[in-house]
């Protein structure tokens, strides 16, 4: 493989990278660096590339060994971390105001619950052991197969698969405790929350039964909603979409505040 092939080969896969370090990381500044590590990385290595796996699992390869380094010392998220986010927004009386400045100043700060469900998904899964949540992503999200990611993950088929298959179990019981879209009994309701402040005009129901999985949000089979919600994160550039920067700018503050939480435990 020449240099020019890897580096189109690697800019077609950029931005699927970038969002899946995102995912991992919760950080603007870890997912860049990462990617950009990872390019660097790839190219040193060129002439040791045999053609066993696709380019993209190589690098991706890569890139996970770099994030779980990146995140190694680090402790997971809680479940309630919408709870607790949600409380230091509020509490801060300069979080309003940065967010209604990157609304009046930005062309991508527009609230969408699609957008926002991208987000949930990538706090609560910041909640499993890091095998877990990279399993999840590289399958459900980014569309490996168990052996691709057997190979990224350097693990047999085996434990992808139960690692996959208890990633999923734990996520289902999270949004069903939490998610106020498909449980009435839900305790988090910041898709509606966010939607009044920024979107006061806006007829919350009905936008948000455009949504799939909450239109079947009775659907007795919670591993289906599962896989309807995945399939709206599939779909979605967090760096590049309608309200990507409102977003972003939300996961930060997140991650900070979580950052601080986990630091005192």
């Amino acid at each position: 493989m020449t240099n020019a092939q890897f580096t189109n080969e690697f800019e077609q896969a950029r931005p699927q990278l970038k969002a899946y370090i995102l995912r991992i990381t919760a950080s603007i500044q870890d997912s860049e660096d990462i990617v950009q590590d990872t390019f660097i990385k790839a190219s040193e290595k060129i002439d040791t590339f045999r053609g066993e796996s696709s380019v993209r699992t190589w690098i991706f390869t890569i890139a996970s060994n770099l994030a779980k380094d990146n995140l190694r010392a680090k402790k997971r998220w809680t479940e309630n971390v919408t709870d607790i986010c949600r409380e230091k927004a509020l509490s801060n009386p300069n979080y309003f105001p940065e967010i209604m400045q990157i609304q009046q100043t930005s062309q991508q700060a527009k609230f969408e619950i699609k957008e926002h469900i991208n987000f949930c998904l990538t706090c609560i899964s910041k909640s499993l052991p890091l095998e877990q949540q990279i399993c999840l992503l590289l399958k459900e999200v980014h569309e490996f197969k168990v052996l691709e990611i057997s190979k990224i993950l350097d693990i047999t088929e085996a434990m992808v698969k139960y690692y996959l298959h208890t990633a999923r179990a734990k996520m289902v019981k999270i949004f069903e405790g939490r998610c106020a879209l498909i449980n009435k009994k839900g305790t988090c309701h910041q898709c509606s929350e966010l939607n009044g402040i920024f979107n006061p005009k806006q007829n919350f129901e009905k936008e948000k039964n455009k949504i799939e999985f909450a239109k079947k949000a009775n659907d007795p089979n919670r591993e289906h909603l599962l896989d309807l919600r995945l399939e709206i994160v599939k779909n979605i550039d967090p760096f590049n979409s309608n309200g990507s920067d409102l977003q972003l700018h939300h996961l930060e503050h997140n991650r900070k505040v979580m950052d601080d939480v986990t630091k005192k435990k």
